[in-house]
């Protein structure tokens, strides 16, 4: 499988600022031509992956770092900042924007953060990072790509234990807490946690859980709090590693590590991508093998970038009927279906509510030309009280990796695909019937003597 080219001209530039070279110094650092380093920083050439080991060994570098994001979200996320009326006179095309990127990132970059901090967002509210504690949280899993290497294999281990112990995993880590920590497990009725779900009772040394969890709850709330205790160094390091100056935004992060780790104990790494490549990422037979729900599974398949053992880049978005985000990963994907404000009512997300427990597939083009295999599912999780709740949860793959996957074996890859948008306001088809608002910057064109189809017209089109 072809792997995503590398084009980090302005992280490797930075990188080479910041130790004092020059492009002809770090060029004989990494055994390449002074021409050839100046066309990466340019970003006319990817990196090479024999360039990447060398720049991880010269400079200690984390790689990922170099993959953390694009100037300002990228090119289509520096497009929908341009929609903005603001410069509806400047008609700046995509060319534009990608020679910008590649000729100037740090300026692009500067721009978005000028823009972003203005208020502006071309109408995007999720690309505000300011000081919101979620947006602060969501920004720091996506420069991890949410694969923290650490957690995964910390995980994978504490899980190899487990197993030596029994077949059963719950009642394994159910000992573990018993035996190693002091701590034991016991099942609340409802009306006496009406408000919790889970709770930790140190002065009675107990973890309590609310009878309205079903089993895999159970599972994951008790692997949630084994991970808290086990893997405390490791969630330290990275939280004290994202430099959060808000303190709700690091105990969100916190929370959100201890989730990973209790995902990667259940799931753990190398047994969840031999499954997953050998049943085609089924994802109901990945359900019934390790004990999880569809949305559990649905995350982790968002965090498999392990170097040299990677899975397919999926992103991950969950939404409830009024179209609400509660939980987004781009992961490796870069994907804007998960990280744009809005969305397109003909995504298949958004109609799975009328289909519960139905696994729904499509093939969908965004205006650019991507195109992507979204799989989505309604799901039902327990609120307060005990009392249901509802997610539509969907998952997405770029169709050029999509084709090992046993929900598209039979369908023209190739074919037609239905084209979608980021919501009205950044959409520039001109044959919506769908549309209910004109894009940003686009006036309407009104006509009192005809009425055609169920359509806005724009003056221009």
């Amino acid at each position: 499988m072809a792997e995503r080219k590398l084009l980090a001209g302005q992280a490797v530039r930075r990188l080479r600022r910041r130790a004092g070279l020059t492009q002809a110094a770090m060029a004989e650092m990494l055994a390449v031509s002074p021409s050839y380093l100046n066309l990466i920083e340019r970003n006319h050439r990817p990196l090479s992956a024999s360039l990447l080991v060398r720049m991880a060994e010269q400079f200690d570098l984390d790689p990922r770092t170099l993959a953390a994001g694009e100037p300002g979200g990228g090119a289509v996320a520096i497009r929908r900042r341009l929609a903005d009326p603001l410069f509806a006179d400047l008609e700046v095309d995509r060319s534009e924007v990608d020679e910008w990127l590649a000729a100037a990132p740090g300026g692009a970059e500067a721009f978005a953060r000028a823009f972003d901090r203005l208020g502006g967002s071309g109408g995007d509210p999720a690309a505000i990072g300011g000081d919101d504690p979620l947006a602060l949280v969501r920004q720091e899993v996506e420069r991890w790509q949410n694969h923290f290497a650490d957690l995964d294999q910390q995980a994978e281990l504490l899980a190899d234990d487990l197993r030596l112990v029994g077949a059963d995993l719950y009642g394994a880590m159910v000992e573990r807490l018993r035996v190693k920590h002091g701590l034991s497990i016991r099942v609340l009725p409802v009306d006496v946690m009406p408000d919790a779900l889970r709770r930790l009772d140190l002065h009675a040394r107990q973890l309590q859980l609310s009878e309205a969890l079903d089993a895999p709850g159970r599972v994951f709330a008790v692997a949630f709090h084994l991970g808290l205790i086990e893997a405390r160094a490791e969630i330290e390091a990275l939280a004290r590693g994202a430099g959060f100056a808000d303190r709700v935004a690091e105990r969100l992060f916190r929370r959100h590590l201890g989730s990973y780790f209790a995902g990667a104990i259940i799931m753990p790494y190398t047994r969840f991508l031999r499954a997953c490549e050998g049943s085609g990422y089924d994802l109901d037979l990945l359900q019934r093998r390790f004990g999880m729900g569809y949305e559990q599974v649905a995350h982790r398949l968002t965090t498999l970038q392990r170097v040299g053992m990677r899975g397919l880049p999926f992103f991950m978005i969950r939404i409830d009927r009024a179209g609400q985000v509660s939980k987004r990963f781009a992961g490796a994907s870069g994907s804007v279906l998960a990280t744009a404000a809005g969305r397109c009512p003909l995504w298949q997300l958004h109609g799975v509510f009328d289909r519960p427990g139905s696994l729904q597939m499509q093939l969908v083009e965004m205006e650019d030309g991507a195109r992507w295999v979204t799989l989505q599912r309604a799901v039902s999780s327990q609120g307060w009280g005990g009392a249901p709740v509802g997610f539509a949860v969907g998952i997405g793959v770029e169709v050029g990796r999509a084709g090992s996957l046993v929900a598209v074996r039979g369908v023209d890859l190739a074919g037609p695909a239905t084209p979608i948008g980021l919501g009205c306001r950044a959409c520039f088809r001109p044959d919506c019937r769908q549309r209910s608002l004109p894009p940003l910057g686009r006036s309407l064109s009104i006509n009192d003597r005809e009425r055609g189809v169920p359509a806005l017209r724009f003056a221009g089109d």
